[in-house]
Order: C-alpha cells, then structure tokens, then sequence
C-alpha cells in the first residue's frame, strides 16, 4: 500500500491502463488544507463547490459527480503529491481541484502533468503554477494580476512612494515584485520592503518596523484564513492611520474577518481584488442569498467564488466533451471558456490556461454603520501579466 501511495510515474501510468470505473461516474479528487491554520479558507472554498453543484445538480453530460475529499492540513507539498497519486491510483478520480496553497498546488501539477489529469486550480495564486502542467486551469487569480494592477492605479492616482509587506513564499514574492514593477513604470517608487515568516508570524514587529520609517503607503500581501486579522489587529496597535500612511493591498487585507478586528483602523485602506459580497450584479445578490442560506448567514468570500467556479469550470467542459473525461479533452473544452460569474465577466485564456477578470479597486468605507469594501474603479480584462510579458 505504501508503495502505491508514493506512486511513481510508472505506476500511473500503469493505472490509467487497467478498466475505468463505472461509466456513470465522474470522480473529482478535491485536495484542501480541511485542518490546520488554513481550514477555514478550505471549508470556505468547500462550501462553494456544494453551492454550485446544489445550484445545478449532481449531475453533468449523463454523469453522476462524486466528489472525493482529501486534507493536506496545510502547506505540505509531499503530502499534497502523495494524495494526487492516490486519488489516481486508488480512487480513480478523474479531475484533481482545489489547491488552496501554491506549493501545494505546485506538487499535484507534477502527477497531473504524469497522469495526463484535468486539474483546476481554485485559489493558489503564484503564476507559474499552470504552467507545471498542460492539463491544469485556475478560476481564482494570479497575485501578479491583482499586484500590477495595484501598482498601476496607486501610482496614477498619487501614491508615488511605498513600502512592501508580503508573506515569504511564491505567491509574496509575485505581489512583491508585480507591485513593485508596476508601481515603477507608472512613476512611483519602493523606499523599502520586508518578506513575512508565512507560519503563525509575529505581524507587530514587521508593522512597527515599517511605521518607524513613515511610508507615505505600505502595500501588503498575506495569504487567507486567519493571518489576515492578525495584522488588521497589529496595524491597529501600532497606531498605523490610514488617513496618513496609505494602507494598500490585496483583498485577503480585507476580508471580513480582517475588518472585525480591525475596527475603524481598516477605514480608507485601498485593495484590489477580484470578489466581494458586495458587488453590486443580479446574478451576485442571487449568489449571496443561496450561501446565506447554507452557511449559517455568513458572506462568501473569495474562496467560495473560486471554488464555486472552478466547478462551473468542470461542469461546462464535460458538457462540451459529451462527458468525455480523458485530460486533453476536457482542457482543450475549458481553453477559451467566456462566461459570466458572480464576480464579473470571466474568461479562462486559451493560450495560458489562466484567468482573465475584471480587478476591483476597492475602499473601505462605513456604510450603514459597518465596515464595507466599497468599489469605486476597476480595470476590465486583466490578465496575468507574467505570462503576458513572456509572449
């Protein structure tokens, strides 16, 4: 058994020759980080598959979907590649999603990549990350994507010197530079920049550290689930003033969660984001009404929508491949795929296999007496800017 576990590319290979499981059935192998300091954002990006498929049925081209669920309980790369192989040899899945953490998601593109797997991709968010397979689509975002388009707008509209606070790992070090590039060709500057200890950080002394120099803004990045309260809570400590010092960031900065604990503190912070529950569309109201319902009153977040689409995602490309489920077929029937979200319009690009999104600029403001992301500007179609520099 534990040689299977820790299958070689052989072995799958050899498994993908023995007789497919019933007809009937399409398996989706769903790795998250269901324990640990992540949980919350896998139960969160959970809920949003439930609600999609409660929204649309179980059923697909013909096929019953069975969703097969594995805990990775956190950044675990090795154990994140173990539960693919198994999820392939053992359970015969047929579509790997998920992939909360980008290391993780990184790990699983090597089996995908072997296996010649369908694999989407609902939050991990370093760039490089689709192109470790040929089979593997995102439906959430590139930091890169949602940074440039920071830096961008911060330094058209008068933030010309920053300082940069992101977590150290890929998807920190892609906010780190895309803002940082951006911020420059637009005519702004970084004065200073700090990487973050990713597991369980003592935020208060990265804030007072970037306090003592007096940025006229901090940029940050840190990813979900509970770290971004802990430094909503350190900037209020600290005394940081975003009436003052621009606070500005990615949407993680403030989510709902971040705000409680931020208080007024988090008043006039700017982020750039893809999702928020308070976007104002039709189909987003309906959204929200239906999670509302399921998840005890509680907003989706982030996590949701990205779950929520990776499996409109699943759903529209077995559609188009007549329920086929073989890895080239479904990736070449969700390249291009156009279609309207309760984010926004969406695309998944057919050259890059990434995401192509309306990016929300966003302030917080007090409406109705609570703390609101409020969008006041966007920039239509972003995509990732990585991948475009390299064409």
């Amino acid at each position: 058994m534990k040689t299977m576990l820790y299958a070689s590319a052989a072995t799958i290979a050899v498994a993908l020759m023995a007789p497919a499981h019933a007809q009937d059935t399409v398996k989706i192998g769903v790795i998250l980080p269901y324990s640990g300091q992540f949980a919350d954002g896998a139960k969160q990006m959970d809920a949003g598959i439930k609600l999609y498929m409660k929204m649309n049925g179980d059923t697909v081209a013909g096929k019953k979907i069975e969703i097969i669920r594995k805990d990775v309980a956190g950044p675990q790369p090795p154990v994140a590649k173990r539960l693919a192989q198994e999820l392939i040899v053992r359970d015969n899945v047929d579509i790997l999603a998920g992939f909360l953490l980008t290391p993780n998601a990184m790990a699983a593109s090597d089996v995908s990549a072997e296996a010649k797997k369908f694999m989407v991709i609902m939050n991990a968010a370093t760039s490089i990350i689709t192109t470790k397979s040929n089979y593997s689509v995102r439906t959430s975002h590139t930091l890169p994507q949602v940074s440039a388009t920071m830096g961008t707008w911060a330094a058209k509209n008068g933030v010309k010197k920053s300082y940069t606070m992101v977590s150290d790992y890929g998807p920190g070090h892609d906010a780190e530079t895309s803002f940082q590039a951006a911020l420059k060709a637009a005519g702004g500057e970084t004065v200073g920049s700090v990487r973050m200890a990713v597991a369980n950080p003592d935020f208060s002394a990265y804030v007072q550290r970037a306090k003592d120099l007096g940025p006229e803004s901090i940029f940050v990045f840190i990813p979900g689930g509970a770290q971004p309260a802990a430094i909503g809570k350190a900037f209020a400590e600290r005394g940081i003033d975003s009436s003052k010092t621009k606070i500005l960031g990615t949407g993680e900065l403030t989510d709902d969660s971040a705000l409680a604990n931020m208080g007024d503190t988090a008043l006039g912070v700017i982020t750039a984001w893809t999702y928020d529950h308070n976007h104002k569309s039709a189909l987003n109201e309906k959204f929200v009404a239906e999670y509302r319902k399921d998840n005890n009153g509680e907003n989706p977040n982030f996590f949701v929508a990205g779950g929520y689409d990776g499996m409109h995602v699943i759903y529209e490309a077995l559609k188009k491949t007549g329920g086929k489920t073989d890895g080239e077929a479904l990736v070449n029937a969700a390249k291009g795929l156009k279609w309207e979200a309760p984010r926004g319009p969406m695309m998944i690009d057919p050259e890059t296999r990434d995401i192509v999104q309306t990016i929300y600029i966003r302030k917080v403001e007090k409406v109705g007496g609570k703390l609101v992301n409020v969008e006041f500007d966007k920039v239509e179609n972003v995509k990732d800017p990585v991948k475009a520099a390299m064409k």
